[in-house]
């Protein structure tokens, strides 16, 4: 079994994603790493465990507002996607100066 370091898995997730019409195939094809891999990394950046269906708290804390709950899960949407422009920004110049000659 091979080991991929965090700063790969995070770059082949932010690649799936800054490529609108690219299936989890096609990305893991051009980087050689198995599907089911990828698809994993994907899941594991979204907050989800394989066969989770949903990101958002299934029950209401007791004594908790339901508004409380929803600006908490959209701070959280907030700090992830803030980690992906990151990511993807650090891709961009990777990808840049690879292709340099």
């Amino acid at each position: 079994m091979k080991h991929y370091p965090a700063e790969f898995k995070a770059v082949a997730v932010a690649l799936y994603r800054s490529r609108p019409g690219a299936t989890i195939k096609s990305v893991a094809g051009d980087l050689g790493v198995n599907t089911e891999t990828l698809r994993n990394w994907i899941r594991a950046a979204d907050g989800r465990r394989a066969g989770a269906h949903s990101s958002l708290p299934a029950v209401v804390p007791a004594g908790g507002d339901a508004v409380e709950v929803e600006l908490a899960a959209a701070r959280k949407r907030i700090r992830e996607l803030a980690e992906e422009r990151d990511i993807l920004r650090k891709a961009a110049r990777y990808f840049a100066t690879e292709t340099r000659w």
